[in-house]
């Protein structure tokens, strides 16, 4: 109470869709939107599909990349982040939901070690605006500040990302991606797009799909700054 630790530090545990995940202050507590969506099926009926190859950008503690693995038994799953701390904690996970063979963690800054293509991107990144990391509570800042803050419009990471993902999707490829709630940000940075909003218990701002096709419209342009 004094240290305003989140519990899930304190319990080593915490759950997303049901599923139980090892978590230390290495990595950021496991709560991303986009386990509902997988857990709705929307990514079976976009894709039409079980999807071969699955890239968990930023996949800090592991989760979404463990939860794809136990969605879809047959796919192959990469997860990248560019925090080695973060990859020991979802090298934990991965062991104790026995999917270890079929996830290979990499340590990338962005793409910048993803060489592959996917049939699915999943992307939770760090996007929360300065204005608003400063006014989260205090217990939020116990955890990793790489995992969470964006920059000025929360879309540091997300502007070079979404520039090169179109690359990396196999035709017909989809990638979803985490915003919070820098839908007003992303707009902003990005408002030639015309995303598809999915719905989540945050509403439907907080996560968006692109098609393969979308992505590669973004291929030489960054997004402008606000």
């Amino acid at each position: 109470i004094e240290q305003r630790l989140p519990t899930a530090y304190l319990t080593g545990e915490a759950w997303l869709q049901g599923v139980p995940f090892h978590i230390d202050p290495r990595s950021i507590v496991p709560r991303s939107l986009i386990a509902e969506v997988l857990a709705s099926g929307w990514m079976d009926d976009a894709l039409g599909r079980e999807p071969h190859t699955v890239l968990d950008m930023c996949c800090g503690n592991g989760s979404l990349a463990v939860l794809s693995a136990l969605a879809w038994p047959h796919a192959h799953i990469v997860g990248a982040d560019v925090s080695q701390d973060a990859l020991a904690v979802a090298r934990l996970n991965g062991q104790r939901h026995q999917v270890t063979q079929r996830i290979a963690w990499l340590h990338s800054n962005g793409w910048e070690q993803v060489a592959a293509s996917f049939d699915l991107v999943l992307c939770n990144p760090p996007y929360v605006a300065d204005v608003r990391m400063n006014a989260l509570p205090q217990e939020f800042l116990a955890e990793p500040d790489v995992s969470l803050r964006g920059g000025e419009d929360g879309m540091d990471f997300i502007r070079p990302f979404l520039s090169q993902v179109g690359s990396h999707l196999n035709d017909g490829g989809w990638v979803v991606l985490e915003i919070g709630h820098e839908r007003e940000g992303f707009e902003r940075a990005f408002p030639s797009l015309s995303p598809l909003w999915l719905g989540t218990s945050a509403g439907e701002d907080a996560v968006l799909a692109l098609s393969k096709a979308q992505a590669l419209s973004l291929a030489t342009a960054s997004g402008a700054r606000p």
